[in-house]
């Protein structure tokens, strides 16, 4: 008796629209025609019901679901903003405007160097204000699409996306020889690796 394969190499035209409450749906994100969302199922890559309710589609097989905020991000809560010491952000005593500005989003770390990303809500003389919470915290998705693609993962798609989820393998080489121009984005695997 053959055991099956957990891990699914999946493939997914997609359009994820957001709402919260009260809010018209806006389309927030939408995969380009030849570049798929790509993602190796039961290594926790994406939303767990998001997978949930892909993984048993077939290929050519369309879908239209909503995730609630708590099967997505979350709800918003008030407690994540944070006036933080403006000289956390500043190198050399000064901001570099490129990088830091209201609406940005930022890598940050804790104490113990787990890393995590903040939008920039507020920038004082001393403190600067960050919001910690996702920022599609308290929104409905609404994702519409179509599985391109979806069998069994090979052996080196699992370890390719496990270096990915755990920071590029021992280094951005680990990311197929692309360049790292600064870990934490996005707040998975190396970031800036291309």
């Amino acid at each position: 008796m053959e055991k099956e394969n957990k891990n699914k190499y999946i493939a997914v035209m997609y359009k994820l629209y957001s709402s919260g409450q009260g809010e018209e749906k806006e389309l927030i994100e939408e995969t380009a025609d030849g570049d798929p969302f790509v993602f190796v199922s039961a290594l926790g890559m994406t939303l767990d019901a998001f997978e949930a309710q892909i993984v048993p589609l077939k290929v050519g097989e369309k879908f239209d679901f909503t995730l609630a905020p708590d099967d997505a991000y979350g709800e918003y809560d008030e407690a994540g903003k944070h006036a933080l010491p403006r000289n956390v952000f500043e190198i050399n005593g000064k901001l570099d405007s490129r990088y830091i500005f209201e609406g940005a989003v930022v890598p940050l770390n804790t104490a113990d160097g787990a890393r995590f990303n903040g939008t920039i809500l507020e920038i004082g003389d001393e403190t600067i204000t960050v919001d910690l919470n996702h920022p599609l915290a308290g929104k409905s998705l609404n994702f519409v699409g179509e599985v391109l693609e979806t069998r069994d993962a090979t052996n080196d798609e699992v370890r390719d996306a496990l270096n990915q989820i755990t920071g590029c393998g021992g280094g951005c080489g680990g990311c197929g020889g692309g360049s790292c121009e600064g870990c934490g984005s996005k707040g998975e695997g190396c970031g800036g690796c291309n």
